[in-house]
């Protein structure tokens, strides 16, 4: 149905994010709407030897319920609750999360930080990409108009750090204003950060120092090095300067007991 509409399409999974523009949005009324809501094979997700697998469906309370995902990957039942509220997380879908696109995805977040692939899928066949390497700037996606999230692939690599923290004004039904997921595995440390560029991102520079362990004595630190993998803006919910500044105090604080470089060193005066 895609391919005959010629890409120029609008689907709908949660459609939380639709819905709730829709009074600003009526002009949208004479496109073409495609519900995915009737392909079951969208809708589990299911674990494999090396991956948690989440169907284009798979809802955010569908991990929250699950207690495997809450040993295993506890960052995406971490980010799964703080997505609205229960109404919210029972409509609203991981593969929307993504397709939407908002600098403040929270679910987007936690699989970045876990090194989600997703997969594409259209007439043509199907294309699998890194999460981290899915987003080109603000809105801007390689994801063509032909083309559905079906699936999101989570390695099962274990982390002996794993963690999400949002900054709001409440504790639901609230965009944030900065939020990070935090984890170590054999793969090295991986820092990822909302509402903080045009798009959801690693911080690359803070994640070297991290491997590399350099000193960061102080919040100013981490202030410096984020210089390099973030640009905030002021909106209506937050400014540049206090985005930059308590993400930076965010990362110290949850560092800081983790990392012996991480915080006055030992012995100085």
């Amino acid at each position: 149905m895609l391919s005959e509409a010629g890409g120029q399409a609008t689907l709908l999974g949660g459609t939380t994010d639709l819905f709730v523009h829709w009074p600003e949005r009526m002009l949208d009324a004479d496109g073409v709407f495609i519900d995915l809501s009737g392909v079951g094979a969208l809708r589990a997700h299911r674990w494999e030897d090396e991956a948690l697998v989440l169907g284009g469906l798979t809802t955010f309370w569908d991990i929250i319920q699950d207690e495997r995902a809450d040993r295993e990957m506890p960052v995406l039942v971490q980010a799964a609750r703080t997505v609205g509220a229960v109404q919210i997380q029972t409509r609203g879908t991981w593969a929307g999360n993504i397709a939407n696109a908002s600098p403040a995805a929270d679910g987007v977040a936690a699989l970045m930080v876990r090194d989600a692939v997703v997969e594409l899928t259209s007439c043509d066949g199907i294309e699998t990409i890194r999460l981290d390497e899915f987003y080109l700037g603000y809105k801007q996606m390689r994801l063509r108009r032909d083309q559905i999230i079906t699936s999101i692939r989570v390695p099962r690599q274990s982390c002996s750090v794993e963690r999400f923290i949002k900054v709001g004004t409440r504790q639901a039904q609230a965009i944030s204003k900065i939020g990070v997921a935090i984890a170590q595995s054999q793969a090295g440390w991986r820092i990822v950060a909302n509402s903080v560029a045009p798009a959801v991102c690693r911080c690359r520079t803070v994640e070297r120092a991290l491997d590399d362990r350099v000193p960061l004595p102080h919040v100013d630190a981490l202030v410096e090095l984020l210089g390099s993998d973030v640009s905030p803006i002021d909106d209506i919910r937050s400014t540049a300067a206090y985005r930059r500044g308590v993400l930076a105090r965010v990362l110290y604080h949850e560092l800081a007991p983790l990392c012996e470089w991480v915080g006055p060193q030992r012995g100085a005066s």
